[in-house]
């Protein structure tokens, strides 16, 4: 759609439209603001090893017998509490001892401070088993293989010390997709894997000083990536972020943006130095998106990605204080043609402050909405010079992280949700008829994948993304819970 701001006559002048009904509104609060739940009460650390040779790290070795922090709190199933959203806290692998991120809201458990072999044991002779410590990260909340050490003190001879604990395995946002039958058709990330058995590479860097590229590793399967590898790469140098990978089997990676219409050049790659946050006690980066820098990222020939009619949904993981009230910061379904080819041939989900392309949500926003091209929608009404329109259903989404997810089944409707990424549920903004202009219904899908940027190459949006998927189907609304407990167990600014 179009981005450049006009000075537009005063809004006396303009058309009063009516507000947007609230009959497709889940009137419950904004469950997705609360505060994170009390957690698990922390374990008691590990008795102390002398330092065995175990490579599992969990039973013996740098860790010791276990300690308590294999129980809720310090690495268990459960955090012992119940999350301010209501759902029960849970972890997306298992968190770490002292210096891991603890479960949904919890405290860290103590089991990660070292016993007598946590501090450089001598007898841990195994790399494998000096990677974990007594209270370190497992896949399930007993003993893990891939975790590395908390910050209980450096591990046995041949371990190397973690930034807090990397969860491997366990289940990613996309298993939970798949087991609704509504698999990910793509799966892009610079924080952590989306499926829990996924082991490839998240993003691929390019250094500024000799234009080399390296791909960015995770930690282990299912885990978050490994910034070292980042760290080394572009030490006294600066990289971009040339490639984020897609972790579905379809590889629908994303390069910067061809020629759009509003990107006559094209686009360029994010600074890979910026959009730096804490996941789950692990240092990770963001794509960072500024109005009018051109970053953006696209893909016009997908594969298995809706086309036409075709049932789908979408979520992100964004900065919540970063965005802009011009358009547009998406991530979703568009053209093929980096033209605006009319209503409906896009689907993207849309966080910022616009009001001119969709009418005025609670407070000053942020807001979550439906690029669908020609207006990012939170309701059925909206469109160009839509400032007037009031849409008190959407909420204003105030908080350090956000989820922003769209839905976007075959029948003439549309749902948007929005909540913290860090403790909470989701809270329904819109849920009911499509646009009522022509052409939004039925929907005219191209199938290209967009980050960034509109589906025309708008260039004016701003906001940092972390993570994001889009399915084949429309998973019911138990599973969008699902999701966002995935989310908030990740531990986004923890």
């Amino acid at each position: 759609m179009r981005v450049r701001r006009f000075h537009l006559v005063t809004l006396s002048l303009l058309l009063a439209l009516p507000a947007c009904g609230t009959d497709g509104v889940n009137s419950g609060g904004v469950g997705g603001l609360g505060k994170a739940g009390a957690g698990g009460s922390a374990g008691q650390g590990g008795s102390g090893g002398v330092g065995g040779t175990s490579s599992t790290g969990a039973d013996s070795g740098s860790g010791g017998t276990k300690g308590g922090g294999g129980t809720p709190g310090a690495g268990g199933e459960t955090g012992g509490g119940t999350a301010a959203g209501g759902k029960d806290a849970s972890t997306t692998g298992g968190s770490t001892g002292a210096g891991g991120a603890g479960p949904i809201g919890g405290t860290t458990g103590s089991g990660g401070q070292s016993g007598q072999a946590g501090a450089r044991a001598t007898g841990g002779a195994s790399a494998t088993g000096g990677q974990t410590s007594s209270g370190g990260g497992s896949t399930t909340g007993g003993s893990g293989t891939g975790g590395r050490t908390g910050a209980g003190g450096m591990t046995a001879a041949g371990g190397t010390t973690g930034s807090g604990g990397a969860t491997t395995g366990g289940t990613g946002p996309c298993d939970i997709y798949a087991s609704a039958n509504t698999p990910c058709v793509a799966a892009h990330s610079t924080v952590r894997a989306l499926y829990g058995a996924y082991d490839g590479a998240a993003y691929q860097l390019r250094r500024a000083s000799d234009k080399t590229t390296k791909d960015v590793p995770l930690l282990g399967p299912g885990g978050f990536i490994d910034i070292s590898v980042q760290d080394a790469f572009c030490k006294s140098t600066t990289c971009t972020i040339s490639i984020i990978y897609d972790q579905s089997p379809n590889k629908n990676d994303l390069v910067k943006s061809g020629v759009a219409h509003w990107l006559p050049n094209g686009g360029i790659e994010a600074d890979a130095a910026k959009g730096q946050v804490t996941v789950g006690a692990h240092t990770v980066h963001g794509i960072y998106v500024t109005s009018g820098s051109n970053v953006a990222y696209r893909n016009n020939a997908t594969k298995g990605v809706p086309k036409g009619n075709t049932a789908e949904a979408m979520y992100m993981v964004v900065d919540g204080k970063r965005y802009s009230d011009q358009c547009c910061f998406d991530y979703g379904n568009a053209e093929t043609s980096g033209n605006d080819d009319g209503n409906g041939t896009m689907e993207a989900v849309y966080f910022g402050n616009d009001i001119t392309w969709g009418g005025k949500g609670e407070g000053n926003g942020p807001w979550v909405a439906a690029d669908l091209e020609n207006g990012v929608f939170k309701c059925d009404k909206g469109g160009w010079q839509s400032q007037s329109l009031s849409v008190p259903n959407a909420k204003a989404l105030v908080a350090n992280y956000v989820t922003v997810m769209l839905k976007g089944p075959a029948a003439n409707t549309f749902a948007i949700k929005g909540g913290s990424a860090l403790s909470g549920t989701l809270t329904t903004m819109w849920n009911g008829a499509r646009p009522s202009a022509a052409n939004y219904y039925p929907k005219r899908l191209q199938g290209a994948i967009i980050l960034g940027t509109g589906g025309d190459g708008s260039n004016t949006g701003t906001g940092t993304f972390f993570e994001g998927a889009m399915t084949s189907g429309t998973p019911p609304d138990s599973v969008d819970d699902a999701i966002q407990a995935n989310i908030v167990a990740a531990g986004y600014g923890r």
